[in-house]
């Protein structure tokens, strides 16, 4: 929805003011304008797949999707005189702004939330299995398996006296 509430006024306008922009900035708005389009589908993807399966790859790319291209390029669009922008573009600039800087940093919480999550999730699942599966000898030790102490015994106590008796 915000996109297409963005989208047609800034897409409205173009034939109004296309005739007085330079060469350059032609080009530059209708690249932007494209370029927009295009990673805006792409964001909504990556936020959508990565939002609701929890997948941290999406939900890191829609991220940076969203801090490294969309609002540059949002801001580019509002404070660029050169571009001659209209009072509704204008309006219509600052609330996409100020929706794109409210995801970035909801999807910054929820990045590390979700990164925590699953780390603690994969931390319990290997105790877990370590309890299901013990390694032998690495985290119980038997009775048979306990250390003894070597003091106070005779020369004849040594390390085979002990792993004789384990043996057995």
């Amino acid at each position: 929805m915000n996109q297409e509430v963005h989208w047609i006024p800034g897409h409205g306008v173009i034939p109004h003011r296309y005739a007085v922009l330079s060469d350059y900035y032609k080009i530059i708005l209708v690249t932007i304008m494209i370029l927009v389009s295009l990673i805006e589908v792409i964001r909504l993807y990556l936020g959508y797949m990565g939002n609701l399966q929890e997948k941290v790859p999406e939900l890191a790319g829609f991220w940076l999707l969203s801090l490294l291209l969309q609002l540059p390029i949002i801001l580019f669009l509002l404070f660029n005189e050169g571009v001659k922008i209209q009072p509704l573009e204008r309006a219509v600039h600052i609330v996409f702004a100020l929706f794109l800087a409210f995801q970035v940093i909801a999807a910054f919480v929820t990045l590390k939330r979700m990164v925590n999550k699953l780390a603690t999730h994969f931390r319990l699942g290997e105790f877990h299995r370590l309890e299901e599966h013990p390694v032998p000898g690495f985290f119980s030790l038997d009775k048979e398996e306990r250390a003894v102490p070597m003091a106070g015994r005779g020369p004849g106590a040594g390390w085979r006296s002990h792993t004789g008796r384990l043996r057995s």
